[in-house]
């Protein structure tokens, strides 16, 4: 079965540690794979604008990672559990050279992966995430993350979902993408996953020497808790490179997809130069 629109992109089903995990892949038999990874509450559909301007010319595997979309039930989210249910999926599928493009949640999930599989990936593309690093975080920082499931239960559902959606988005495209997302959770599960999400990060945050090059993007606009002072941190302790994203907000893959799919363009052909030199 085919991703909605996009002709050779196979919906698959794998068991996973808390449920079966459904994801799409296109394999070209291309060099290499770039793993699409998507944020809290959104789905697979997030990187649809990367899977048309990609598809061909690299391997292609997306997720509804475990706990959203159509990877539910699943019981007992972790991100030690999502990164294993991938390592499986990336092994069943024969897909070897990954480049971890992992947006928001998604970048957890990446450097979760590489602190478990240092030599499972050949790059990194952080967008709109968060560092691994203990000293990154105050005591109020990690307070807060408690804090979100029952301050989410809160609010009305439908009030929950537009406010969610505007601000991780600040195109119409961008924010009906990601309510289209959170249309399929009941008030309670979108509140549940939300606190379980962040809580998560708590356990698999750890100090990470990260295994590969790395490339971090920021939407100009994201406005998401503390994303923008976070990725400054990052780059100004770690000197990864940054790249300001124009006219984008959280999500700023879907708001302005160009500028993103050049940043990664040209990340991959600096990994395989690189590779060439080598």
């Amino acid at each position: 079965m085919a991703l909605d629109g996009f002709a050779g992109m196979e919906r698959h089903v794998c068991p996973g540690e808390g449920g079966t995990v459904v994801y799409w892949v296109h394999n070209c038999g291309a060099e290499v794979t770039l793993a699409l990874l998507h944020g809290l509450t959104a789905n697979h559909t997030l990187f649809e604008r990367q899977i048309a301007h990609f598809a061909g010319r690299c391997n292609l595997l997306c997720w509804d990672a475990p706990a959203h979309g159509e990877s539910r039930p699943y019981d007992g989210f972790s991100y030690a559990r999502a990164v294993r249910d991938l390592r499986r999926i990336l092994e069943r599928e024969g897909l070897r050279r990954v480049v971890m493009v992992g947006q928001s949640m998604g970048g957890y999930i990446a450097q979760s992966y590489m602190k478990l599989y240092p030599e499972g990936c050949i790059g990194f593309v952080g967008i709109d995430t968060c560092p691994f690093g203990t000293a990154y975080y105050s005591k109020s920082d990690l307070w807060w993350l408690r804090q979100v499931e029952w301050m989410s239960l809160c609010f009305p559902r439908g009030l929950l979902m537009r406010s969610i959606a505007h601000n991780c988005s600040c195109t119409k495209d961008g924010r009906r993408n990601m309510y289209a997302a959170l249309q399929l959770y009941s008030r309670r599960e979108l509140c549940h996953l939300m606190g379980v999400g962040y809580a998560g990060f708590l356990e698999a945050n750890c100090d990470l020497d990260l295994p590969c090059p790395t490339r971090i993007l920021l939407g100009a606009h994201d406005r998401t808790g503390k994303v923008r002072a976070y990725c400054r941190a990052w780059h100004a302790r770690t000197g990864v490179p940054l790249r300001v994203i124009p006219d984008a907000a959280h999500n700023s893959n879907y708001d302005n997809s160009a500028a993103v799919n050049r940043e990664i363009d040209a990340f991959l052909q600096e990994i395989l130069q690189k590779d060439a030199l080598d």
